[in-house]
């Protein structure tokens, strides 16, 4: 794999050869993102026990130098850029259920967010859900971390319900660990598009323990305020 991409082309990111006026730290962050980038690139399409710093600087075009000046390791390489997914689908899925006003619109829309997260991001989706489990345990540490996060935030969001029901705190790792595991087969798959169609059947699964059956049908059948494209995934891919 290096050595086919050292044949190719400078990418439109990357910084023109020779001598220039741009700051050193300009030069230093844009050398960290290609290499963020690069980690993403190669981690998906290798996986990661296979992914080599020889194969991360090919992809990115920078040399090994510029690698270890700022990562010790591609493992440190691939935590940050682990940390860089999981904020922005956290702050994605934060985002869409500040912006409801009801429970059943606040799962609707935060399950709109993530498959539009996988649809848009399906690298950084696959590293998260896929590649961080064969990553080594701080990888698997900070997936966990991430699970932990979103079954809180369903749990916060359900305390708004007025209908008394309280089930078990477990009951909201359970349904998050539940949805990751449909997402992770599906990527595994190749079957992004297919995740779009199985939103209302994902809705009803993190509401019907919260709000009961009958309303569990009722308010998953409704459409998300941004619900995720149905060809988005096919594009980004």
């Amino acid at each position: 794999m290096a050595r086919q991409n050292r044949q190719r082309a400078r990418a439109p990111h990357q910084l023109p050869p020779g001598r220039h006026k741009l700051g050193r730290s300009f030069v230093e962050a844009n050398q960290r993102e290609r290499i963020l980038e690069a980690v993403a690139d190669v981690a998906t399409l290798a996986g990661y026990p296979a992914m080599s710093v020889e194969d991360i600087v090919s992809v990115a075009g920078v040399s090994r130098r510029t690698f270890y000046d700022a990562f010790s390791s591609k493992e440190d390489a691939f935590l940050e850029a682990l940390d860089q997914a999981a904020h922005e689908l956290v702050m994605r899925i934060k985002s869409a259920c500040a912006s409801a006003d009801t429970f059943p619109a606040r799962v609707r829309d935060s399950l709109a967010a993530f498959l539009g997260f996988v649809a848009d991001e399906p690298r950084q989706a696959e590293m998260l859900l896929v590649e961080a489990l064969a990553a080594g345990p701080a990888a698997i540490e900070r997936r966990s971390a991430t699970l932990t996060t979103f079954a809180q935030m369903l749990r916060e969001a359900a305390a708004h319900t007025t209908d008394g029901r309280r089930p078990p705190d477990l009951i909201a790792e359970t349904i998050v660990g539940g949805i990751y595991e449909i997402v992770y087969s599906r990527l595994l798959a190749g079957d992004l598009e297919g995740l779009v169609a199985v939103l209302p059947d994902l809705a009803y699964s993190v509401m019907q323990p919260y709000i009961g059956e009958a309303a569990a049908r009722k308010e998953a059948a409704k459409p998300p305020t941004m619900a995720p494209a149905p060809g988005a995934a096919a594009a980004s891919a």
